[in-house]
């Protein structure tokens, strides 16, 4: 699933390729908007809410994406198809006035709504990591309360629901409870996660700014601290890293942790 920091780069991304653009062709192969028509619409920007991802467009309509674990958005050169095989999981194809082709492939959630009313695919999101939100540390101490107030839930599952903060994918969740010694079983009422929380942010920031590999470890190998290595020495104390499937978790994601370093 992509994280919060991906969408970001992928946001900034399109919005350099697209923005400006004015769709000639229209193609929406989904059930409920199949007969959307964006043509003559000219593309405003590209704008990521937490792992949510918005195209808006001069006619105050937006397109609203989530990738989850398949989706993709490409952008074809002038006269460029898809592979068959692709082509066929194809959810939208925007056309551009310059022959180009804006792709959206194996889209879990598409949506169009009215600009005005965005708030009803992301009002539900709880702080955005890197968004203007937790940019202050007030903000961050407002997305913080919303992870304590996941009570008895464990800390990791508040903190990858993205109705109390959103951006932390499985990746980064994990990551960053090594990283300040915390136990991901620890229920989320005990745990103080501000300090995580405005650590979250710089990391997502820099990974979004200055470098998109998501290494935590400041090594070139292994790149991180417990994600992905279920069973081999921690780095810190040789202890197994631990490893829980997630059709084990509460929260249906597979987990890691260091039981030596996590407390």
């Amino acid at each position: 699933m992509a994280e919060g920091d991906s969408i970001a780069r992928l946001a900034a991304r399109l919005h350099a390729l697209t923005a400006g653009s004015t769709i000639a062709g229209c193609d929406v192969r989904h059930p409920r908007f199949a007969t959307a028509d964006l043509t003559g619409q000219r593309v405003v920007g590209w704008v990521p809410r937490g792992k949510h991802l918005l195209m808006r467009t001069d006619a105050a309509l937006t397109v609203h994406s989530h990738l989850r674990m398949s989706g993709r958005w490409t952008v074809l050169g002038a006269g460029k198809r898809l592979p068959r095989a692709v082509a066929a999981r194809l959810r939208i194809a925007l056309r551009l006035d310059d022959d180009r082709t804006l792709a959206g492939i194996d889209l879990p959630v598409l949506t169009l709504v009215r600009t005005a009313d965005e708030h009803r695919v992301v009002g539900h999101l709880g702080p955005d990591l890197l968004g203007g939100a937790t940019a202050t540390e007030e903000g961050r101490a407002r997305a913080a309360a919303g992870v304590v107030a996941g009570g008895a839930q464990p800390v990791v599952a508040a903190l990858l629901d993205q109705r109390r903060v959103a951006g932390l994918g499985n990746m980064w969740a994990q990551e960053l409870l090594f990283l300040h010694g915390i136990d991901p079983w620890r229920q989320a009422s005990t745990v103080d996660p501000l300090a995580l929380l405005s650590d979250a942010r710089r990391r997502l920031r820099h990974a979004v700014d200055v470098d998109p590999s998501q290494n935590t470890t400041g090594r070139r190998s292994p790149r991180h601290w417990v994600y992905g290595r279920a069973g081999r020495p921690c780095l810190r104390c040789a202890t197994p890293i631990a490893f829980t499937d997630a059709t084990r978790t509460p929260h249906g994601r597979e987990t890691w942790w260091c039981p030596g370093c996590q407390r």
